[in-house]
């Protein structure tokens, strides 16, 4: 059996739940949980991704997969029917897109957390938390008015990606309120929110 390490508060992971709920694999991934930061990784699988992040996948019969969109690729792949989450191109071209601009959200989101929880007020450059949030804010906007379509056809994994980088707005950066300059997508996650793969993986304090 595979081993996932991963945090129930990681982003990145819960888009591998997310899959593996979607196509029916959660049966063949063990969970094993992990915990760190940049400046302590010590709780994090060192062992199996030498960067000290996560989510990792260990096989038992190939190297340790990490990074999400590797792990989610993969995945996929071993999927028996279900969705098509990766489809053929050209619209995996979409896809993919689709799932950096989710992902490139997340970044700049957990930067902007790392600067108020691992640094001191003093330590702090509130010009570069605004940095990363114009980052996002430009992310959101390209979503509302050029990528609603991708985002209400047949389920891909970008969907997944935009569902799980929303929800974690909302964790992490409430008082942020995106919701408000973005309506479509605001309602398209509401109701994105509510598939049984969402609602399960949702983070503990979410």
């Amino acid at each position: 059996m595979m081993t996932l390490h991963y945090s129930p508060t990681s982003p990145y992971g819960r888009k591998v739940l997310v899959l593996l709920r979607e196509t029916g694999q959660e049966d063949t991934v063990a969970l094993k949980g992990a915990t760190g930061t940049p400046i302590d990784p010590s709780g994090m699988p060192l062992g199996a991704n030498p960067l000290g992040k996560i989510p990792a996948l260990e096989r038992p019969d190939g190297c340790t997969l990490y990074d999400s969109r590797v792990i989610c690729r993969f995945l996929a792949a071993q999927a028996q029917g279900g969705p098509a989450l990766y489809p053929e191109a050209p619209r995996l071209w979409e896809v993919l897109t689709l799932e950096a601009t989710a992902d490139g959200i997340l970044d700049a989101a957990i930067l902007m957390r790392y600067e108020t929880a691992l640094r001191s007020p003093e330590q702090q450059l509130p010009a570069w938390t605004e940095g990363q949030w114009a980052k996002i804010d430009r992310a959101l906007t390209a979503l509302e008015e050029r990528w609603m379509a991708h985002l209400e056809a047949a389920l891909c994994m970008g969907q997944i990606a935009v569902g799980c980088a929303l929800t974690y707005l909302d964790f992490r950066h409430a008082d942020r309120n995106w919701r408000d300059a973005h309506p479509a997508l605001a309602g398209w996650e509401a109701r994105f929110a509510q598939r049984a793969s969402m609602q399960a993986t949702l983070p503990p304090a979410a």
